[in-house]
């Protein structure tokens, strides 16, 4: 038995122990990931690295329905899947207030309530720790804004800071237990809540009893002596940027007592024995989980946070044996969540439209009417393999697509092709490296297509062997993955109904790319963004659309927001939906006035 286990059976770390035998230099290196994902380990002292994810998106209109035992349950699914992904702590709940109903990340929060939200955020972390699953709330405090997020400077009086942006932390904390608790990017009365000593030690330690671990948001670290002198615990991601030589330097320097040091380096050790009861074993492949009664749990989940704002004229329920139609941008995109760190691929699915033509005992007839994309809507699932599998056959190389002969390091099918590569490794690819995706799209309607490709890196665009864009020289920065990529190239062809067509990706990562390195996730594997839209005359559209609704009995009318206008990174500069959604709505309520209105 290692001198540093403490108990056999459980494997627990003897933390006392190893405190008095690790060296500055390792202390140093367990205060810092190892990777996007993973703690530093030290195995020479039996310390794994453990595994951290994001909370997986699921049901967030769970602040609508008001019952902690389904939150508690939901809890307990995501630590289920946490489990199967061989992760054990939990990058959520996400729990800030929603003060504005334009931010970026409104839609992962519960309320804007501090009292709702709290005692939400806690039960759900009482689920999520019944499997032995790490919650972590987040993001602390006063992060109710995308906007420069790393720069503003909340000023508030301390009763707002209190009885508003605190008070869901203090009682979540009360409630669930949770053993983890992450900094928000922002300021707060002029200091960075990583290295704001009130907040993390003398509120949420000293007053609040709190004595998990505290980390950083990903790259939200800014400092090295004040970071750990607040009690910043965990700088994440790894490698570090503001630890390593340059914490082990400030020890020396005395700018860092080793009293401080071994403070933050037992909560991280804390950590690691608290994930040892999960029963994940480190390193652990990831899995799917994805069983008929998790299904039914959350289309139970889903039904009750509906809400309905108003019935005029009791228009409903509608009659499932009258002709109906579903009209809208949203209504045959499952539109469940918005962008960012939290959106995520589902294991099954269901449009407004799907839903509605399974009940409806008549044909459904559907109209697109009008659009609010930003950037062409993904080709992703609309691509095929040559074998008929969803999606596209994605390889790297070391060679660019003009050497002949060359050989993939790596093959896999991707279902998405919107792709950001922050996290990826393999060890055999060289430091410029280069990719492909090749899918076959069969379009439904003829007509004029535009394409479109963004990236971090260099990329084009082929159909059956045609170039379409390039997106390679002269290249422009735009929004696409968090400021580091490019804009959108655009191309176009006219392409026939159900014939197939072959389309390819050629990309060069972030090294090839004639864009200097922005921000603090962009360049280091880079990314793709490919698009695909059938061109169209955006009045004659919603003439279609009016056109279809005065032929049925009843409308759906699905509109709303999306991943795109609704994301991490960026806050809605207004409250208005588009120009063509307002004129859709308005003339199908005129053509058919037996319409029902869904936003989303």
């Amino acid at each position: 038995m290692s001198p540093f286990i403490s108990d056999e059976r459980s494997g627990a770390l003897d933390v006392d122990e190893l405190l008095s035998k690790l060296t500055i230099d390792e202390k140093v290196s367990s205060l810092a990931g190892k990777d996007f994902w993973h703690t530093t380990p030290l195995p020479q002292h039996c310390i794994p690295s453990i595994r951290l994810s994001d909370r997986p998106n699921g049901i967030r209109a769970l602040g609508a329905n008001f019952d902690t035992d389904l939150l508690a349950k939901v809890g307990q699914l995501q630590g289920q899947e946490a489990k199967a992904k061989g992760a054990v702590v939990v990058l959520g709940p996400t729990m800030n207030i929603q003060r504005s109903p334009l931010g970026g990340r409104g839609f992962e929060s519960f309320s804007e309530d501090p009292v709702l939200s709290g005692h939400l955020a806690g039960h759900y972390c009482r689920g999520l720790q019944q499997e032995n699953i790490a919650a972590t709330l987040k993001h602390f405090v006063c992060n109710d804004m995308e906007d420069e997020r790393m720069a503003v400077n909340v000023m508030l009086t301390q009763r707002a800071l209190r009885e508003i942006y605190l008070l869901p932390f203090q009682l979540a904390l009360a409630i669930g237990d949770p053993q983890a608790v992450m900094a928000a990017y922002n300021q707060v009365n002029g200091t960075h809540v990583s290295e704001n000593k009130e907040l993390l030690q003398s509120i949420l330690r000293d007053e609040w009893k709190f004595d998990g671990l505290f980390m950083s948001d990903w790259f939200g670290t800014y400092s090295t002596t004040g970071a750990i002198d607040a009690g910043l615990d965990l700088e994440m991601p790894g490698p570090s940027r503001w630890r390593g030589r340059a914490l082990s330097h400030a020890v020396m320097a005395n700018k860092v007592t080793e009293a401080q040091l071994d403070d933050r380096v037992r909560n991280v050790l804390n950590l690691v024995n608290y994930s040892k009861a999960s029963g994940v074993p480190e390193n652990s492949p990831e899995k799917q989980l994805n069983r008929p009664e998790d299904q039914a749990l959350l289309r139970r989940v889903s039904s009750q946070s509906i809400v309905l704002l108003k019935n005029e004229n009791s228009i409903l329920p509608f009659n499932k044996s009258k002709t109906t139609a579903v009209i809208g941008p949203n209504a045959k995109i499952a539109r469940f969540c918005g962008g960012g760190s939290a959106s995520l691929l589902p294991y099954y699915i269901v449009s407004p439209y799907e839903g509605i033509a399974a009940k409806c005992k008549q044909k459904t007839v559907f109209s697109q009417g009008a659009t609010d994309h930003k950037m062409l809507p993904l080709i992703g699932d609309y691509l095929k393999t040559p074998q008929g599998q969803r999606g596209s056959i994605w390889k790297a190389f070391n060679e660019p697509a003009t050497s002949v002969g060359r050989k993939p390091i790596e093959e896999c099918v991707l279902t998405d092709s919107n792709c950001f590569l922050m996290d990826y490794d393999n060890p055999e690819l060289a430091p410029v490296w280069y990719a492909q995706a090749e899918g076959i799209f069969t379009p439904d309607e003829s007509g004029l297509y535009d394409f479109g490709l963004g990236v971090e890196g260099t990329g084009k665009l082929y159909i059956d062997d045609e170039r379409i864009v390039s997106n390679f020289k002269n290249q422009t920065r735009g929004e696409t993955f968090f400021g580091s990529g490019t804009i959108e190239e655009k191309g176009e062809k006219v392409l026939t109904a159900g014939q197939e067509y072959r389309i390819r990706l050629e990309w060069g990562c972030a090294k090839t790319s004639q864009l200097p390195p922005f921000g603090p996730v962009g360049g280091k594997h880079g990314g793709w963004r490919v698009g695909c839209f059938k061109r169209t005359d955006p009045v004659q559209a919603i003439e279609d659309a009016v056109a279809v609704a005065k032929t049925v009995d009843q409308v759906v009318l699905v509109v709303g927001l999306n991943g795109e206008l609704e994301s991490e990174g960026t806050d809605r500069t207004h409250m208005d939906m588009s120009y063509s959604s307002n004129t859709l709505v308005a003339g199908v309520l005129e053509a058919n006035p037996n319409t029902a209105v869904v936003v989303q």
